[in-house]
């Protein structure tokens, strides 16, 4: 189990882009202010995956477009803000730099911590639902040590060329309601196994709802993105909370 200094808190499905058009940097400025204040109260700052759009880092190389973020963690880590890292669909390959000098510490799958005797199962939630046969497979496909290999050989300027394109092209939060009533009734199911197994809470993203649940033996939070519904959850050591962060303009 891994060890977090207190106030927690998460943060999911930020996809920072590749592109840094006037939109993105409001984004981004909003961001910051969040992370300056965590750097204010102290403690532990998780990101729940999808931290970036996409992120692939070669052997010898890191995309540029980050640059600002990197600075901004490193300032955190100056102040001794514990960054956590959980790696999503959208930035599993990550590499030494993010591992070594970025971050204080990456998961790459699902994991359990114990702080005051409470339990947290935490998730980025990408293949969590039941329906989801097909992305699991392709999950794991794309994950594996074969595909990284095959994809490191591609030069970087068309593998970001791609990249790019992919992000411009893909929406973010388009499920309809009807959706996303299913999406819930699935992660209360899933929490309520946790709960069952002694978790306290469970934290997930991907999905984009930005809501908590009080259920009957634990609380879920499925944090919300960066796109509509800016928020993050914030752990004090006892209890947990959901709270949102501003409104995008």
């Amino acid at each position: 189990m891994a060890f977090m200094k207190t106030p927690v808190y998460f943060i999911s499905d930020i996809h920072l882009k590749l592109e840094l058009d006037n939109k993105e940097k409001q984004r981004r400025k909003k961001l910051f202010r969040l992370l300056d204040h965590i750097s204010e109260t102290g403690g532990t700052c998780f990101f729940v995956g999808d931290l970036f759009d996409f992120y692939f880092e070669y052997p010898d190389l890191i995309p540029k477009a980050f640059n600002d973020f990197y600075q901004k963690a490193l300032e955190l880590k100056s102040k001794k803000i514990d960054l956590h890292f959980l790696a999503g669909n959208h930035d599993y390959w990550v590499g030494d730099f993010i591992k070594e000098e970025i971050m204080d510490k990456v998961y790459l799958d699902d994991i359990d911590i114990e702080i005051n005797n409470k339990r947290i199962f935490i998730t980025h939630g990408d293949g969590l639902l039941s329906w989801d046969h097909g992305y699991r497979i392709l999950k794991k496909t794309i994950r594996s040590k074969t595909f990284t290999r095959l994809f490191t050989w591609l030069h970087p300027s068309i593998s970001y060329k791609l990249a790019r394109f992919i992000s411009r092209s893909g929406k973010h939060n388009t499920h309809d309601e009807s959706f996303n009533k299913d999406v819930r009734r699935e992660l209360k199911k899933n929490a309520n196994k946790r709960f069952d197994e002694g978790f306290d809470f469970m934290i997930t993203g991907h999905y984009h709802l930005g809501e908590l649940f009080n259920l009957d033996k634990g609380k879920l939070a499925v944090l919300g993105d960066w796109f509509f519904r800016p928020s993050y959850a914030i752990f004090d050591g006892e209890e947990l909370v959901l709270k949102n962060w501003e409104t995008i303009e």
